[in-house]
Protein backbone atom coordinates (compact mmCIF):
# COMPACT_ATOMS: atom_id res chain seq x y z
CA UNK A 1 0.00 0.00 0.00
CA UNK A 2 1.65 3.83 -1.06
CA UNK A 3 2.32 5.55 1.93
CA UNK A 4 0.05 8.84 0.15
CA UNK A 5 -2.59 6.53 1.69
CA UNK A 6 -1.02 5.65 5.09
CA UNK A 7 -1.96 8.12 8.15
CA UNK A 8 -0.40 8.68 11.17
CA UNK A 9 -2.83 9.36 14.53
CA UNK A 10 -1.13 10.68 17.73
CA UNK A 11 -3.55 9.83 20.50
CA UNK A 12 -2.92 11.49 23.70
CA UNK A 13 -4.02 11.75 27.04
CA UNK A 14 -6.06 15.24 27.22
CA UNK A 15 -5.18 18.04 30.19
CA UNK A 16 -7.11 21.09 31.15
CA UNK A 17 -4.03 22.76 31.48
CA UNK A 18 -3.30 24.91 28.30
CA UNK A 19 0.33 24.83 28.21
CA UNK A 20 0.35 20.74 28.21
CA UNK A 21 -2.08 20.40 25.32
CA UNK A 22 0.34 23.09 23.47
CA UNK A 23 2.72 20.85 24.26
CA UNK A 24 1.64 17.78 22.73
CA UNK A 25 0.35 19.77 19.80
CA UNK A 26 4.79 20.19 19.46
CA UNK A 27 4.31 16.30 18.36
CA UNK A 28 2.30 16.32 15.44
CA UNK A 29 4.87 18.86 14.51
CA UNK A 30 7.78 17.55 14.47
CA UNK A 31 5.94 14.10 12.99
CA UNK A 32 5.06 16.03 9.70
CA UNK A 33 8.58 17.72 9.84
CA UNK A 34 10.37 14.01 10.04
CA UNK A 35 7.77 12.04 8.11
CA UNK A 36 6.52 14.30 5.61
CA UNK A 37 5.06 11.33 3.44
CA UNK A 38 2.31 10.98 6.02
CA UNK A 39 -0.80 12.68 6.62
CA UNK A 40 -0.95 13.42 10.77
CA UNK A 41 -3.35 14.66 12.86
CA UNK A 42 -3.62 14.08 16.83
CA UNK A 43 -6.72 14.04 19.35
CA UNK A 44 -7.00 13.58 22.62
CA UNK A 45 -8.87 11.12 25.12
CA UNK A 46 -10.52 13.61 27.59
CA UNK A 47 -10.57 17.02 28.22
CA UNK A 48 -9.12 18.41 25.54
CA UNK A 49 -9.99 18.95 22.13
CA UNK A 50 -10.08 17.68 18.85
CA UNK A 51 -11.43 14.53 20.43
CA UNK A 52 -9.48 11.14 18.89
CA UNK A 53 -12.15 10.34 16.71
CA UNK A 54 -12.52 13.72 15.00
CA UNK A 55 -9.13 13.19 14.44
CA UNK A 56 -9.92 10.23 13.01
CA UNK A 57 -12.27 11.49 10.40
CA UNK A 58 -10.16 14.23 9.93
CA UNK A 59 -7.73 11.53 7.95
CA UNK A 60 -10.51 9.39 6.84
CA UNK A 61 -11.95 12.99 4.94
CA UNK A 62 -8.58 13.28 3.59
CA UNK A 63 -7.92 9.92 2.02
CA UNK A 64 -6.36 7.54 4.27
CA UNK A 65 -6.82 4.49 3.48
CA UNK A 66 -4.75 2.95 6.44
CA UNK A 67 -4.06 4.62 9.82
CA UNK A 68 -1.41 3.83 12.65
CA UNK A 69 -2.39 5.17 15.79
CA UNK A 70 0.30 6.16 17.93
CA UNK A 71 -0.04 6.00 21.73
CA UNK A 72 1.63 9.33 22.87
CA UNK A 73 2.29 8.14 26.69
CA UNK A 74 4.91 6.64 28.53
CA UNK A 75 3.60 3.35 30.20
CA UNK A 76 0.76 0.81 29.50
CA UNK A 77 -1.63 1.26 32.57
CA UNK A 78 -5.16 1.50 31.59
CA UNK A 79 -5.25 4.14 29.13
CA UNK A 80 -3.16 2.48 26.98
CA UNK A 81 -4.70 -1.58 27.49
CA UNK A 82 -7.98 -0.66 27.80
CA UNK A 83 -9.02 3.22 27.06
CA UNK A 84 -7.42 4.25 23.11
CA UNK A 85 -7.79 0.62 22.01
CA UNK A 86 -11.30 0.49 22.97
CA UNK A 87 -11.34 4.09 20.86
CA UNK A 88 -9.18 2.62 18.03
CA UNK A 89 -11.05 -0.28 17.37
CA UNK A 90 -14.89 0.67 17.86
CA UNK A 91 -13.55 3.33 14.82
CA UNK A 92 -12.03 0.73 12.94
CA UNK A 93 -15.07 -1.76 13.68
CA UNK A 94 -17.90 1.25 12.26
CA UNK A 95 -15.03 1.69 9.12
CA UNK A 96 -13.93 -1.53 8.11
CA UNK A 97 -13.15 -0.10 4.80
CA UNK A 98 -9.93 1.56 6.44
CA UNK A 99 -6.81 -0.57 8.32
CA UNK A 100 -6.02 1.05 11.50
CA UNK A 101 -3.40 -0.65 13.23
CA UNK A 102 -2.69 0.60 16.98
CA UNK A 103 0.86 1.04 18.20
CA UNK A 104 2.84 0.27 21.67
CA UNK A 105 3.46 2.67 24.36
CA UNK A 106 7.21 4.27 24.48
CA UNK A 107 7.93 2.36 27.34
CA UNK A 108 11.70 2.16 29.23
CA UNK A 109 13.84 2.69 26.33
CA UNK A 110 17.81 3.88 26.45
CA UNK A 111 17.04 7.26 23.93
CA UNK A 112 14.41 8.10 27.06
CA UNK A 113 16.77 7.49 29.88
CA UNK A 114 19.65 8.86 27.93
CA UNK A 115 17.45 12.58 27.50
CA UNK A 116 16.44 11.88 31.45
CA UNK A 117 19.93 11.65 32.53
CA UNK A 118 20.52 14.94 30.54
CA UNK A 119 17.49 16.62 32.42
CA UNK A 120 18.84 16.03 35.32
CA UNK A 121 22.66 17.03 34.45
CA UNK A 122 21.13 20.37 33.20
CA UNK A 123 19.42 21.25 36.20
CA UNK A 124 22.99 20.08 38.18
CA UNK A 125 25.06 22.67 35.74
CA UNK A 126 22.32 25.24 36.35
CA UNK A 127 22.63 25.13 40.18
CA UNK A 128 25.86 26.68 40.71
CA UNK A 129 26.77 24.84 44.19
CA UNK A 130 28.89 21.69 44.06
CA UNK A 131 27.67 18.58 45.26
CA UNK A 132 28.89 15.35 44.40
CA UNK A 133 26.22 12.69 43.06
CA UNK A 134 27.24 10.33 46.00
CA UNK A 135 25.67 13.07 48.48
CA UNK A 136 22.60 13.30 46.31
CA UNK A 137 19.40 11.72 46.60
CA UNK A 138 17.44 11.18 42.92
CA UNK A 139 13.25 11.24 43.38
CA UNK A 140 12.05 10.52 40.51
CA UNK A 141 8.58 10.97 39.78
CA UNK A 142 5.38 8.63 37.94
CA UNK A 143 1.93 9.92 37.11
CA UNK A 144 0.52 6.68 39.60
CA UNK A 145 -1.98 4.68 38.01
CA UNK A 146 -3.96 1.86 39.35
CA UNK A 147 -1.79 -0.32 37.28
CA UNK A 148 1.17 -2.04 38.99
CA UNK A 149 2.78 -2.93 35.86
CA UNK A 150 3.00 0.40 35.00
CA UNK A 151 3.77 2.12 38.53
CA UNK A 152 6.88 -0.46 38.55
CA UNK A 153 8.46 0.89 35.60
CA UNK A 154 9.06 4.45 37.40
CA UNK A 155 11.21 2.29 40.07
CA UNK A 156 12.82 0.45 37.14
CA UNK A 157 13.47 4.01 35.89
CA UNK A 158 14.93 5.39 39.24
CA UNK A 159 17.31 2.07 39.56
CA UNK A 160 19.01 2.68 35.79
CA UNK A 161 19.55 6.54 36.13
CA UNK A 162 20.72 5.83 39.91
CA UNK A 163 23.66 2.86 39.01
CA UNK A 164 24.17 4.64 35.57
CA UNK A 165 24.71 8.27 36.98
CA UNK A 166 26.21 7.23 40.56
CA UNK A 167 23.93 8.69 42.46
CA UNK A 168 24.00 8.41 46.63
CA UNK A 169 20.66 6.86 46.34
CA UNK A 170 17.34 7.11 44.51
CA UNK A 171 13.46 6.88 45.26
CA UNK A 172 10.13 6.47 43.73
CA UNK A 173 7.17 8.38 43.86
CA UNK A 174 4.19 9.68 42.34
CA UNK A 175 1.77 12.39 41.43
CA UNK A 176 -1.17 10.84 42.14
CA UNK A 177 -3.97 7.99 42.70
CA UNK A 178 -0.96 5.28 44.03
CA UNK A 179 1.68 5.81 46.58
CA UNK A 180 4.35 7.42 47.85
CA UNK A 181 2.50 10.46 46.50
CA UNK A 182 5.63 13.18 46.29
CA UNK A 183 4.96 15.21 49.63
CA UNK A 184 5.09 12.10 51.64
CA UNK A 185 8.02 10.46 49.09
CA UNK A 186 10.08 13.41 49.93
CA UNK A 187 9.40 13.52 54.02
CA UNK A 188 11.28 9.92 54.02
CA UNK A 189 14.07 11.28 51.78
CA UNK A 190 15.27 13.29 53.65
CA UNK A 191 15.48 11.45 56.64
CA UNK A 192 18.32 9.54 54.82
CA UNK A 193 20.84 12.64 55.20
CA UNK A 194 21.48 13.66 51.85
CA UNK A 195 22.96 17.66 50.76
CA UNK A 196 20.68 17.34 48.03
CA UNK A 197 18.07 16.04 46.40
CA UNK A 198 16.49 16.05 42.75
CA UNK A 199 13.19 15.80 42.07
CA UNK A 200 12.68 14.44 38.16
CA UNK A 201 9.16 14.17 37.13
CA UNK A 202 9.25 11.30 34.49
CA UNK A 203 6.44 12.81 31.95
CA UNK A 204 6.38 13.85 28.62
CA UNK A 205 4.66 17.44 29.23
CA UNK A 206 3.63 20.04 31.92
CA UNK A 207 0.28 20.02 33.04
CA UNK A 208 -1.44 19.99 35.83
CA UNK A 209 0.27 17.37 37.71
CA UNK A 210 3.57 18.47 36.80
CA UNK A 211 3.03 22.00 38.55
CA UNK A 212 2.03 19.99 41.88
CA UNK A 213 5.37 17.94 41.84
CA UNK A 214 6.67 21.34 41.62
CA UNK A 215 4.73 22.87 44.27
CA UNK A 216 5.37 19.91 46.81
CA UNK A 217 9.40 20.53 46.00
CA UNK A 218 8.98 24.18 46.31
CA UNK A 219 7.33 23.26 50.27
CA UNK A 220 10.11 20.86 51.44
CA UNK A 221 12.78 23.11 50.62
CA UNK A 222 10.90 26.12 52.87
CA UNK A 223 10.77 22.87 55.35
CA UNK A 224 14.72 22.17 54.83
CA UNK A 225 16.39 25.00 54.32
CA UNK A 226 19.80 22.71 55.04
CA UNK A 227 19.07 20.56 51.96
CA UNK A 228 19.31 21.35 48.39
CA UNK A 229 16.38 20.43 46.36
CA UNK A 230 16.31 20.90 42.39
CA UNK A 231 13.63 20.44 39.94
CA UNK A 232 14.48 18.82 36.67
CA UNK A 233 12.59 19.33 33.60
CA UNK A 234 10.62 16.76 32.14
CA UNK A 235 11.46 15.24 28.90
CA UNK A 236 9.31 17.39 26.82
CA UNK A 237 9.72 17.29 23.00
CA UNK A 238 13.65 16.27 23.08
CA UNK A 239 15.13 15.01 19.78
CA UNK A 240 15.35 11.78 21.43
CA UNK A 241 11.52 11.11 22.33
CA UNK A 242 10.46 11.91 18.79
CA UNK A 243 12.97 9.27 17.80
CA UNK A 244 11.63 6.92 20.12
CA UNK A 245 8.00 7.93 18.45
CA UNK A 246 9.52 7.54 15.06
CA UNK A 247 10.52 4.13 16.41
CA UNK A 248 7.71 3.03 17.77
CA UNK A 249 5.65 3.93 14.05
CA UNK A 250 8.49 2.07 12.35
CA UNK A 251 7.50 -1.07 14.60
CA UNK A 252 3.56 -0.60 13.14
CA UNK A 253 4.77 -0.25 9.26
CA UNK A 254 7.07 -3.29 9.35
CA UNK A 255 5.11 -5.45 11.74
CA UNK A 256 2.34 -5.96 14.38
CA UNK A 257 4.40 -4.18 17.65
CA UNK A 258 3.63 -6.49 21.05
CA UNK A 259 2.31 -4.62 24.07
CA UNK A 260 4.27 -5.60 27.26
CA UNK A 261 1.74 -8.09 28.79
CA UNK A 262 3.74 -10.16 30.93
CA UNK A 263 2.73 -8.19 34.08
CA UNK A 264 -0.25 -7.11 32.93
CA UNK A 265 -3.20 -7.07 35.22
CA UNK A 266 -5.83 -7.92 32.93
CA UNK A 267 -3.90 -10.98 31.44
CA UNK A 268 -1.99 -12.39 34.07
CA UNK A 269 -3.19 -12.33 38.17
CA UNK A 270 -1.06 -9.63 39.37
CA UNK A 271 -0.69 -9.91 43.72
CA UNK A 272 -3.68 -7.58 44.53
CA UNK A 273 -5.50 -7.59 41.21
CA UNK A 274 -6.65 -10.89 40.81
CA UNK A 275 -10.20 -9.96 40.24
CA UNK A 276 -9.16 -8.19 36.76
CA UNK A 277 -8.35 -10.61 34.71
CA UNK A 278 -10.20 -10.60 31.96
CA UNK A 279 -12.12 -7.52 32.35
CA UNK A 280 -13.90 -6.10 29.43
CA UNK A 281 -11.80 -3.55 27.20
CA UNK A 282 -13.96 -0.44 27.60
CA UNK A 283 -13.62 3.21 27.42
CA UNK A 284 -14.10 5.20 30.72
CA UNK A 285 -13.91 8.58 29.78
CA UNK A 286 -16.99 9.36 28.48
CA UNK A 287 -17.80 11.97 31.04
CA UNK A 288 -14.89 14.35 30.37
CA UNK A 289 -14.56 13.66 26.44
CA UNK A 290 -13.74 17.09 24.64
CA UNK A 291 -15.46 19.27 27.85
CA UNK A 292 -12.18 21.33 27.03
CA UNK A 293 -9.10 22.96 29.13
CA UNK A 294 -9.18 26.01 31.42
CA UNK A 295 -8.35 28.00 28.72
CA UNK A 296 -12.01 27.37 27.80
CA UNK A 297 -13.57 27.05 31.20
CA UNK A 298 -13.21 30.64 33.22
CA UNK A 299 -14.23 28.80 36.40
CA UNK A 300 -11.49 26.67 36.02
CA UNK A 301 -13.34 23.16 35.52
CA UNK A 302 -12.69 21.23 38.66
CA UNK A 303 -13.99 17.87 38.46
CA UNK A 304 -13.38 16.99 42.11
CA UNK A 305 -17.02 18.35 42.39
CA UNK A 306 -18.07 15.21 40.35
CA UNK A 307 -16.95 12.86 42.25
CA UNK A 308 -14.15 11.84 40.49
CA UNK A 309 -11.07 11.81 41.80
CA UNK A 310 -8.84 13.56 38.95
CA UNK A 311 -5.80 12.90 40.75
CA UNK A 312 -3.65 11.87 37.64
CA UNK A 313 -5.28 14.18 35.40
CA UNK A 314 -8.72 12.96 36.01
CA UNK A 315 -8.15 10.25 38.62
CA UNK A 316 -10.17 7.98 38.58
CA UNK A 317 -9.94 6.40 41.88
CA UNK A 318 -11.42 3.21 41.04
CA UNK A 319 -13.05 1.55 44.66
CA UNK A 320 -10.16 -1.56 43.36
CA UNK A 321 -7.30 0.52 44.16
CA UNK A 322 -6.42 -0.23 47.92
CA UNK A 323 -4.85 3.56 48.39
CA UNK A 324 -7.30 6.00 46.36
CA UNK A 325 -9.63 6.81 49.63
CA UNK A 326 -6.48 7.72 51.27
CA UNK A 327 -3.79 9.07 49.26
CA UNK A 328 -5.67 10.61 45.88
CA UNK A 329 -5.76 14.29 45.07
Amino acid sequence: MSNDKTAIMICGHGSRDVNAVEEFNLLAQHFRARLPQYDVESGFLEFARPVIRDGLNKLKERGATRILAVPAMLFAAGHVKNDLPWEVNSYAAENPELTVKYGRELGIDLKLLRVAAQRIEEVEAAAGTEVSRADTLLMVVGRGTNDPDANSNISKVARMLWEGMGFGWAEASYSGVTTPLVDAGLERAVKLGFKRIIVFPYFLFTGILVDRIYQWTDEAAARYPGIEFLKAQYLKDHPLVIDTFVERLQEMVDGDPAMNCQLCKYREQVLGHEHEVGAVQTGHHHHVVGIGTDGDHHHGHDHHHHGHDHGHDHGHAHAHNPYSKKHSH
